[in-house]
């Protein structure tokens, strides 16, 4: 069945307290040099992919899956495996 993929991110200029827990455990154990920024993924199956299918995905994203104020999102279709 196909997929499309919704990536929500923390706009740059937000805050990310959880990315920068992370960042600061990694540099614990001896990651340096890495900067971490935590978001969410949606996996969304659908029948079939067809622009107005991915128009409804990206109003969805807008409405309910991101918060536009402060996070940025994308729509993409991840290939069958």
């Amino acid at each position: 069945m196909p997929r499309i993929i919704v990536d929500v991110m923390p706009k740059p200029e937000i805050l990310d307290p959880q990315g920068k827990a992370i960042t600061g455990v990694l540099e614990k154990l001896g990651h340096t040099g890495l900067s971490v920024r935590q978001g969410k993924r949606f996996e969304i199956e659908v029948d079939q992919i067809t622009d107005a299918r991915l128009d409804e995905v990206r109003k969805a994203a807008s409405e309910v899956l991101a918060n536009e104020v402060i996070e940025n999102f994308t729509v993409r279709v991840e290939e069958a495996q």
